[in-house]
């Protein structure tokens, strides 16, 4: 395949002192780390919607970009983009991919239209995985950008509108099967409201609920057996989404007991507008064993919505891999680039750069995460801090051995506290050598 970018050859890596644009200098996918590759710590996907289907507009301007697949009738214009889509990938070396049903295969005139759409594509781009040894990491549904679901998708007012998210979710599980998927995602980009005025916050999240316990239902029947995902996503586009963020969401599944069928797919621009760190929504998943799979972005800190950019802060993306390894990694998930190139950077070759940073961040930030857990000094500092609770009086209040009245007694045996500091700067300043 050499259609679509003719002017990129396959991507290797070429190490630190490489002056090539177009080389790795940090990801060599064989390079062991920790016992493993870097490719099967990292799992690194590209996804369809931003990579291909982007325009180049934003919320004061219409697209820049002007892409050789984009040529044709829709159906003509969908081949062309999956052709594009593996040539892509098997140049950038990435082993996987995503999708939305309507970013492969369009809407067409009627529903039975976009069905038989979306079975056309997806016949191909099996093909398309055989040839390449591309694998899926995950697929989804569109149910937010058509106007049907302007005032929701699983939690609109309307059940006539719901039947249309259970055909898009099970046509799109259907794919996900029919693909090997490891995961399918629920991304509910419009589950949520604008005022309490017109909504029914407690039926909305009921519905929702149920629509999440028939997807489960649906995947048993037909043998999927992928890991489903819920994406917590805040603001954009309503003002009060259902799934806020990581501590939103796991409430939500404990809540309605859908906690044993879903695990979390965190996206980092989205821990930005929830008002979080990318790191603190890991840590929040992977505590309650729930982190799943990973959107790799980031957002700019100075606008106020989902820029989508690619990562390149090895601080942030350091912290954020530490969770990762302490996890034990992301399983059947992996690090999805839900990014998108800047307006005003038109060319396809744009994407190979963008790639490439994002990548070579993430292998870079491996290695320290590695080298942080290989010395050692921060899991013992933080053994040591909470060493109280291993024995003695700790251990016996989380035994439930003590009470408010045995507790005072103590406090006023023992007296004030002694304060301890909690050597912040000097932790930092381990994983910036680290780095």
């Amino acid at each position: 395949m050499n259609t679509f970018f003719p002017e990129v050859d396959a991507v290797k890596y070429e190490g630190r002192e490489s002056t090539n644009p177009l080389a790795f200098k940090y990801y060599d996918a064989d390079r062991v780390v920790g016992g493993k590759t870097m490719a099967e710590h990292l799992r690194f996907a590209v996804c369809y919607w931003h990579t291909y289907k982007s325009q180049g507009g934003d919320p004061f301007g219409s697209g820049t970009f002007e892409r050789p697949w984009n040529a044709g009738s829709p159906m003509e214009v969908a081949e062309k983009t999956l052709e594009a889509n593996f040539e892509f990938i098997t140049k950038l070396g990435v082993p996987f991919w995503c999708f939305h049903d309507r970013d492969i295969a369009p809407e067409g005139a009627s529903f039975g239209e976009a069905v038989a759409n979306l079975e056309t594509i997806v016949a191909k781009a099996k093909k398309l995985q055989q040839a390449t040894g591309v694998k899926l990491l995950w697929g989804t549904a569109n149910m937010f950008s058509h106007p049907r679901y302007m005032h929701g998708a699983a939690s609109n007012p309307d059940p006539h509108v719901v039947a249309c998210c259970a055909m898009q979710v099970r046509r799109a599980l259907d794919a996900t099967l029919e693909l090997g998927g490891a995961n399918y995602v629920f991304w509910g980009g419009r589950e949520g409201y604008e005022t309490l005025l017109n909504t029914d916050m407690k039926r909305e999240r009921a519905q929702m609920a149920a629509f999440f316990h028939m997807a489960v239902d649906y995947a048993k029947k037909i043998g999927f057996t992928g890991q489903f995902l819920i994406e917590p996503k805040p603001h954009e586009p309503t003002k009060h989404q259902y799934d806020f963020d990581s501590a939103t969401v796991l409430s939500f599944l404990r809540e309605f007991d859908l906690l044993d069928h879903f695990k979390l797919n965190v996206e980092a621009n989205h821990a930005t507008l929830a008002g979080h760190s990318f790191a603190h929504e890991l840590a929040v998943a992977a505590e309650a064993g729930k982190l799943g799979s990973v959107d790799a972005n980031v957002g700019d800190p100075l606008l106020g919505w989902d820029t989508d950019q690619f990562p390149t802060d090895i601080n942030d993306t350091t912290r954020a891999m530490l969770v990762i390894l302490e996890n034990g990694g992301l399983g059947s998930g992996g690090l999805n680039f839900d990014a998108k190139v800047r307006r005003p950077s038109i060319d396809t070759v744009d994407l190979f750069h963008a790639h490439i940073g994002g990548m070579d961040t993430f292998a870079r930030a491996l290695l320290a995460a590695q080298a942080i857990i290989d010395d050692g000094r921060i899991a013992e500092f933080k053994a040591q801090r909470y060493a109280g609770w291993d024995s003695g009086l700790g251990k016996s209040i989380l035994d439930g051995n003590e009470t408010l009245e045995s507790l005072e007694a103590k406090a006023m045996e023992l007296g004030e506290p002694k304060r301890v500091s909690g050597r912040q700067e000097m932790l930092e300043n381990i994983l910036i050598n680290a780095i």
